[in-house]
């Protein structure tokens, strides 16, 4: 069953017209979502302050209500991941994992909920103060918008959901338009699960104008989201003073060394390289590859691209499934035959059937391709070779964008070096930069975002510090 509606003020409605969502692989119809208007955007928000100023469940009540989400979830995996498979193409492990994922999310997020304090103030230690005694608390903001994407249409938005709803807010949440059913039904298990009606409200339509409106609602006090640069962007002026944590894009690198253990890097890297059909932020783009061992590891990394099925996500065979769209599967083949044009080496790969493209790796690249200087977003790995640690580094650096990177070595200076000097949010030693455990802090720097990920941290950037004194 498809949760196609708008859920406001705890009850699933229709919108104002309909849209399609498609079976990404199969290109048929699964379902004419809602759309909601502008007056019922405007209600969902009204709504979530009304819940919110009746009051918000307590941090024990919520602690409980996120383990019955996270309960909900793994319950309906089955339904989940089908849904997954059929509207974002991912194939079947990759669907799996989303759900194993958001589990994991909700759990953590709830037991944060029970975890969120503030700290005692040494007033005393002051002159003249050895009468006050002060302390801080933890409060929950109030209406969070998240606005989620296509490529993580689960374990995304439990990031978004399950840390606002664990520091006691209300939730208006807008999923990607080619995505969103997979966010009703975990709407509907937050419904079941006991989150208070209007604390988690759904809405649905296209991202340029429904974003304005969002952008336009005074009551929203934080605004999560996950997507393009230049989306960000747009939120970060519509915001002004209120808060943000945006995660943004990026063109992922990963450095192999000469004294790698091969052995366990190379399949990690054709995993960061193809899941997901590569589409995600920190899906290896490109690989730095020390000089001694390029033309040996190139060979094997070909050898696995080519080992690697592409096709039907539904096939138990199947690693890498269709994009998002036959257009993104066009884009994506078009860059890769102008970087061919423009001096490149196709390895292996290139080949596209509707919105499936193979696994393709890419040799002899060089700054001024797009394979190199924007985000491909799509299954193709380019291979540039390094003579001095540094100057991968350097490469690095020089990208507009900086969320993750993994280095393969085993050598300590090196690792540390990298840890200093690399300008970005995370910096994996011995694992790719798609390395991500759901507890961890998940940021970007430049381009490519700021704001905290990981329940944890987001909790904490959910919610606020209040001070309090007394003079005794």
């Amino acid at each position: 069953m498809f949760f196609d509606k708008l859920l406001i003020d705890g009850e699933w409605r229709g919108g104002v017209k309909t849209f399609p969502v498609v079976d990404k692989y199969t290109g048929e119809t699964l379902a004419q979502v809602a759309e909601a208007s502008r007056a019922q955007v405007h209600e969902a928000v009204a709504s979530a302050l009304a819940a919110f100023r009746r009051g918000a469940p307590p941090p024990y009540a919520r602690y409980e209500m996120l383990m019955r989400a996270a309960e909900q979830v793994r319950a309906r995996r089955a339904e989940l991941r089908d849904t997954i498979v059929a509207e974002a193409g991912f194939a079947l492990p990759d669907a799996d994992g989303e759900v194993t994922r958001a589990v994991q999310t909700l759990s953590t997020s709830a037991e944060e909920a029970k975890r969120l304090a503030g700290e005692v103030i040494p007033l005393a230690g002051a002159p003249n103060q050895g009468n006050r005694i002060g302390f801080t608390i933890r409060v929950p903001l109030g209406v969070v918008c998240a606005i989620t994407p296509f490529n993580s249409p689960l374990n995304t938005v439990t990031h978004k959901v399950g840390p606002a709803l664990a520091a006691g807010n209300a939730v208006v949440l807008k999923p990607a338009g080619r995505t969103p059913l997979t966010a009703g039904l975990l709407c509907e298990a937050l419904r079941e699960a006991g989150v208070p009606r209007g604390f988690i409200s759904l809405v649905h339509g296209p991202g340029s104008e429904m974003g304005e409106w969002l952008l336009a609602e005074n009551d929203f006090r934080f605004y999560l989201f996950t997507g393009s640069t230049e989306v960000g962007k747009r939120i970060q002026r519509g915001a002004g003073l209120r808060r943000t944590q945006l995660e943004l894009g990026s063109i992922a690198s990963t450095i192999v060394c000469a004294d790698a253990d091969l052995e366990a890097a190379l399949p990690k890297i054709v995993s960061a390289s193809f899941r997901k059909a590569g589409q995600v932020c920190t899906s290896i783009q490109l690989l730095h590859v020390e000089e001694p061992i390029l033309e040996a590891f190139s060979a094997r990394l070909v050898a696995e691209a080519e080992k690697t099925k592409a096709g039907d996500p539904r096939l138990p065979e199947t690693t890498v499934g269709p994009l998002i769209s036959v257009a993104e599967a066009e884009r994506v083949e078009r860059w890769i035959h102008e970087a061919v044009a423009q001096g490149a080496t196709l390895a292996t790969g290139g080949r596209r059937e509707r919105a499936v493209v193979a696994p393709t790796v890419l040799t002899g690249v060089r700054p001024g391709m797009k394979v190199v200087d924007e985000e491909v977003f799509g299954p193709v790995v380019s291979i540039l070779p390094f003579r001095e640690f540094d100057e991968a580094v350097e490469r690095v650096n020089a990208s507009p964008f900086g969320l993750a990177t993994g280095v393969f070595t085993r050598d300590l200076g090196r690792a540390f070096r990298a840890a200093l000097r690399l300008e970005v949010g995370s910096v994996h030693v011995n694992e790719t930069s798609s390395s991500r455990v759901d507890l961890m802090p998940y940021t970007g720097t430049k381009d490519s975002g700021f704001g905290v990920e990981g329940p944890k941290y987001a909790v904490r950037e959910l919610s606020e510090e209040r001070l309090v004194t007394f003079r005794i």
